[in-house]
């Protein structure tokens, strides 16, 4: 099988060499046309055809080649462009997003009737027992313990400790926070203790006393910790046990403290 196959590759090159040297006597007497040319032309042609076709073929596939580099390259540098722009994008709208917070603090700064120090959260309690976060404002900056700390939203807490740069607060939603308000709409008062992540608790509020689901409370001033009129939270679920002297209601702080940036402490 493979000596036949050798033979016809060997009959096909010696047949293109024949056919070349009779081109070449032919070319020698361009005028002259005979059999042998004509039979050396017939049998020469399709070879010729063949390796043109190759070569054109060849040629095609390096010049794809070629474009499909320099096509892979455009591409890299575009995603290059694009994940560069995507980067720009995110800081543009996390600037936009601080603008927005401060300017609300800056907004609340002017209403309310106190002195203000703008401050950054900057730490959470890494143990989990207590609901409390770090501030970059310690008594270097004129910050003590007890001073009370807000948001736009409403009140964050109180200060509990403080050393020269930095500042603990306790959150409201801690359980061992305690603090004296009212409903704004009836003046109804009670004492407004943490409970979760979510929601506290408003004690001490007397069965006849006139409180409503979504009903805002404000912080009352009488605890000297914060000052009157501060927004805290809403009402968010009221019971009228069948014995008893209070209700059980439960109030929806205004503040997210999960998503908590920036502060005012109450250094007035």
């Amino acid at each position: 099988m493979f000596s036949k196959r050798l033979a016809r590759i060997l009959c096909v090159i010696l047949f293109a060499l024949i056919s070349i040297v009779f081109l070449s006597i032919s070319a020698k007497h361009p005028h002259r046309y005979t059999l042998v040319d004509r039979v050396v032309m017939a049998g020469i042609v399709p070879f010729q055809e063949g390796v043109t076709r190759t070569m054109h073929f060849c040629t095609r596939v390096w010049d794809h080649y070629f474009s499909l580099v320099a096509v892979r390259d455009e591409c890299d540098r575009l995603k290059g462009m694009l994940a560069k722009a995507e980067i720009e994008k995110g800081r543009y709208l996390e600037s936009e997003l601080a603008c927005q917070r401060l300017r609300k603090l800056l907004k609340m700064k002017a209403e309310v009737p106190h002195g203000m120090l703008p401050a950054k959260v900057v730490g959470l309690d890494p143990s989990g027992w207590f609901k409390t976060v770090l501030i970059n404002r310690g008594t270097g900056d004129g910050v003590s313990k007890g001073m009370a700390v807000i948001a736009p939203e409403g009140i964050v807490g109180r200060i509990i400790g403080a050393s020269g740069r930095y500042a603990k607060v306790l959150l409201i939603i801690d359980r061992s926070s305690a603090m004296d308000i009212l409903v704004q709409r009836t003046r109804s008062r009670g004492i407004l203790e943490g409970e979760t992540s979510e929601s506290c608790r408003f004690k001490y509020v007397v069965r006849k006393a006139d409180i409503e689901v979504e009903d805002t409370v404000i912080s009352s001033g009488l605890d000297g910790l914060f000052p009157k009129g501060l927004r805290v939270g809403a009402i968010s679920e009221i019971s009228r046990p069948s014995s008893g002297l209070f209700q059980e209601v439960k109030v929806r702080p205004f503040v997210d403290f999960t998503r908590l940036e920036e502060v005012l402490v109450v250094i007035e």
